[in-house]
């Protein structure tokens, strides 16, 4: 099941910006990893890109590679710009509310992962090789709770910079995939609910000009 890329968060930034924060946050990227963080068709997001490269804030990771990431000029512009939109959106206090309960719960995505990644069989801790269903269930079901905590904490984000309903999609997509079977949408690639997670958490940092 696609994520739902008509979500209206796509339209109310600029699509520039939405291209130069999603590298910032997830890193040097294609135009298939570009499009699920941003929403943006992928002939858009090769517009935005080209522009931004004239501007030189951002490059190609290499001539064999198709990733693009941000030049030094691009990180700083992109701290610039997301700060300007933070503050003419009046949107500080809201998000940094929001931030310090995200900050509550992150400790615990954190053990979920490893209880994902580990099984105790026998009192020996090993790498869990997903052959008992039963455990496998029980800790995507942790994930279903931290992830229903975790709504009134995404809502409060939209509401203040409606951009960020895209980690809603991009969350309840990787849980969804994971119940379904596809356990790799647990922890593993770029579209697993930890990575997302993790660029979401980059993300407030990066919003707010704080350091982790």
């Amino acid at each position: 099941m696609p994520i739902d890329d008509t979500a209206p968060e796509t339209r109310a930034t600029d699509p520039a910006l939405l291209v130069l924060h999603a590298l910032r946050c997830a890193g040097a990227a294609g135009l298939a990893r570009l499009h699920a963080v941003t929403g943006l068709a992928e002939p858009d997001l090769e517009s935005q890109l080209i522009d931004l490269g004239v501007e030189g804030l951002v490059t190609r990771f290499s001539a064999d590679l198709p990733d693009w990431l941000l030049t030094e000029a691009g990180r700083a512009a992109d701290a610039e710009r997301i700060a300007h939109e933070l503050d003419s959106a009046g949107a500080r206090g809201a998000v940094t509310a929001a931030f310090d309960r995200f900050l509550v719960l992150n400790p615990e995505l954190l053990d979920l992962c490893a209880a994902w990644q580990l099984h105790t069989v026998d009192g020996a801790v090993t790498a869990n090789d997903h052959s008992d269903p039963a455990y496998d269930a029980r800790v995507l079901d942790r994930f279903a709770d931290l992830d229903r905590r975790l709504a009134p904490v995404r809502a409060e984000l939209a509401a203040a910079l409606p951009r960020f309903d895209r980690y809603r999609l991009r969350l309840t997509h990787a849980l969804e995939r994971a119940r379904a079977g596809a356990l790799e949408y647990v922890t593993d690639g770029t579209a697993s609910y930890h990575t997302v997670w993790a660029e979401l958490h980059e993300d407030l940092l990066t919003t707010l000009g704080k350091r982790r």
